[in-house]
């Protein structure tokens, strides 16, 4: 079994180590006392302005305008043709000469995932207020060098400035509300997720409107120093809001690990009574290095790839399928991209806060089967030209991709703690990026291999099916592997069976998969299991030591442990 505990000896090894095995958060009393307000005013210990007095639910606007900024990334789009023209000129049909504008953002999201993942750990030291503030001035310093590279229209100072540095400040602000919601909501996780990353989802549409008029009022440079400036103000403002939770924070009966606690504070994991409510929860002993390594991250980083693939894919595609295959306008196929943009937003809302009541396990189980379901069917109906259909199947598969975005969080944050979910959050964000690029590249090379000397036309149905079969077995996977993640405590620590390989539940039966072949454990005899279980590991002493033993083994699970 690896050790994870242990650092490294090669020193950049090390030094990687170290930055990801940290996560403490770092607060002086006197900062705790004056996150108690917010906007207070002071100078040389003179009172200037009290301030208000914080209120979680005052996090709710602030997210969701900080990300809706952040969401602009995904209207670059409107910038590529005024950057093309302005920069290499214009030939005889009014086109520009290349096309090389849309490369920024590219590299603005390779950037952005490459911050989210390097900077998670960073973020939980130093809290959201201060990672937000450090990506807010990137994202600012990148627009600021960006309109440099369009006023001497040099391209590459726009890939260093918008995509380089503003990608990476994005990446840095998209995990920093998320991060302080998780905390200060342990009662309504999913809520708190789904309203932060709808923001992002909603900027993307509504700023998409303002570049153009913009631009045809002040032209392009100043475009970019406006939005600049006006973005930096809006985010200071809502950085100011942002924090975590004081020591001892409880809510709800609720402390940030979930937890229920008595009205002393105390943890009812401490009481004798023999139940699976009074053992502790693996995340809440959990360091950054032990999820990582976990197989339950693995697991939930696999199947979050298979959520997105289908919508990143097939869904940028998706006007071009309206006019080729539909025979529509192309207005008509701009009109529908919009619609299934808030059917994205209704999605990351819907499945975030129905995973309160349900389970983020049973709603990417749903997620998932819709996806399956949709890219099954998908070719039968664009074949048969049956449009109404057409658009019910997309915008249930685009909801159902908005909603991986909108339960994800919640999802790590309750397998993993409150204290890891900025840097694992980050990190899974790369299975976003994989498959945007690497999927875009497959699905692409077919397309035009088909069209180019295939013998297809752009209006046969076939170049795009053979697409959605790919599709189809990655989202397959990704449903069969939600399957193995353990997501109730008393999964995730009832031992396994001699000889078992691997465990997962269908419709509240465990089934065991080992040397033994396949086995049905019956409802009595996993209730046997654990109370004998639970009895060996009652006293406060036991569960201590079962904390350390998953933190020296480096493993999310307490199964190896032989009873």
């Amino acid at each position: 079994m690896a050790d994870h505990s242990q650092a490294p000896s090669n020193p950049v090894l090390r030094v990687i180590y170290n930055h990801y095995n940290d996560t403490t958060a770092r607060r002086s009393p006197e900062q705790i006392e004056r996150e108690k307000k917010i906007f207070s005013l002071t100078f040389n210990r003179w009172t200037l302005f009290p301030g208000v007095t914080f209120n979680r639910w005052l996090l709710f606007p602030a997210a969701f305008i900080f990300q809706a900024i952040c969401g602009s990334l995904y209207a670059w789009s409107v910038f590529n043709d005024p950057i093309d023209k302005l920069i290499y000129g214009v030939n005889a049909s009014g086109k520009a000469n290349e096309h090389n504008a849309v490369i920024s953002f590219y590299i603005a999201v390779g950037c952005f995932g490459c911050s989210a993942a390097i900077n998670g750990p960073w973020l939980e030291r130093v809290g959201p207020r201060k990672a937000s503030l450090v990506g807010t001035t990137l994202f600012f310093i990148g627009n600021m060098v960006a309109s440099i590279g369009i006023h001497f229209k040099i391209i590459g100072l726009i890939y260093f400035g918008y995509g380089v540095i503003g990608g990476g400040g994005l990446g840095l602000c998209y995990i920093s509300p998320v991060s302080a919601l998780q905390k200060w909501f342990p009662d309504r996780r999913g809520l708190a997720a789904g309203f932060a990353v709808c923001g992002f989802g909603a900027g993307s549409i509504a700023l998409a409107k303002v570049p153009d008029p913009l631009t045809k009022a002040i032209g392009l440079t100043n475009t970019f120093i406006t939005l600049g400036c006006c973005y930096f103000a809006i985010m200071f403002c809502c950085c100011l809001v942002f924090r975590i939770p004081p020591p001892g924070f409880t809510v709800n009966g609720l402390d940030v690990y979930r937890n229920k606690v008595d009205s002393n504070g105390d943890i009812e994991a401490f009481t004798t009574q023999k139940t699976a409510s009074n053992m502790r929860d693996p995340a809440s002993t959990m360091t950054l290095i032990d999820s990582i390594f976990s197989n339950e991250y693995r697991l939930i980083y696999l199947m979050f790839f298979g959520n997105s693939l289908a919508g990143l894919v097939f869904l940028s595609r998706l006007a071009t399928i309206v006019v080729d295959i539909f025979d529509k306008l192309p207005a008509t196929g701009a009109t529908i991209v919009s619609i299934n943009g808030g059917f994205n937003l209704a999605g990351r809302l819907f499945f975030a806060t129905a995973s309160d009541k349900i389970g983020r396990k049973t709603s990417y189980i749903i997620m998932l089967v819709v996806q399956v379901v949709v890219l099954a069917t998908l070719p039968t109906i664009m074949e048969n030209k049956n449009y109404p259909a057409f658009l019910a199947a997309i915008w249930m598969l685009t909801a159902c991709y908005g909603g991986g975005f909108g339960c994800i969080p919640a999802f790590l944050c309750d397998m993993f703690g409150p204290s890891n979910i900025g840097a694992l959050h980050g990190i899974i964000l790369t299975a976003w990026a994989i498959a945007g690029v690497g999927g875009g590249l497959l699905f692409t090379k077919i397309y035009n291999d088909l069209v180019g000397g295939g013998g297809y036309t752009v209006k046969d149905v076939w170049i795009y099916a053979i697409n959605f079969y790919w599709i189809l077995a990655i989202a397959s996977v990704g449903f069969l592997i939600i399957g193995f993640v353990k997501t109730t405590i008393r999964d995730r620590l009832m031992p396994k069976r001699e000889g078992e390989f691997s465990r997962l539940r269908v419709f509240g039966r465990i089934i065991r998969l080992g040397s033994f072949g396949v086995e049905f454990v019956s409802k009595d005899k996993e209730e046997a299991e654990w109370s004998a279980f639970v009895n060996s590991r009652s006293s406060p002493d036991t569960l201590q030591e079962v904390d350390s033993r998953m933190h020296r083994d480096g493993k999310a699970e307490l199964d190896e442990l032989k009873m």
